[in-house]
């Protein structure tokens, strides 16, 4: 384990906006449980396809892409706010 310092852009919270050292850009930092659930509710919406269930998979991919558009919402705002450029 490597211990460094990094640049925090926003609060502490489970998606913390954060830049280490070595890399140009702010990244986003998910905590472990949070990276979790993000995984479950992938699998949901793949397990709703697989089954043909496109109505129950729409939706639960809607609600997946309204939490990633909150996520990238919170880094663009991050980014204004310290007038870094977004990396894209």
């Amino acid at each position: 384990m490597e211990r460094i310092e990094a640049e925090l852009f926003t609060d502490g919270g489970n998606d913390a906006v954060v830049r280490i050292p070595s890399r140009r850009f702010p990244g986003v930092l998910v905590q472990g449980d949070s990276l979790r659930i993000l995984r479950s509710d992938v699998a949901e919406v793949m397990e709703a396809c697989e089954r043909g269930a496109l109505e129950e998979a729409r939706d639960s991919a809607g609600l997946l892409l309204a939490n990633l558009d909150a996520l990238l919402a919170r880094y663009e705002t991050a980014l204004g706010e310290h007038e870094i450029p977004r990396p894209y």
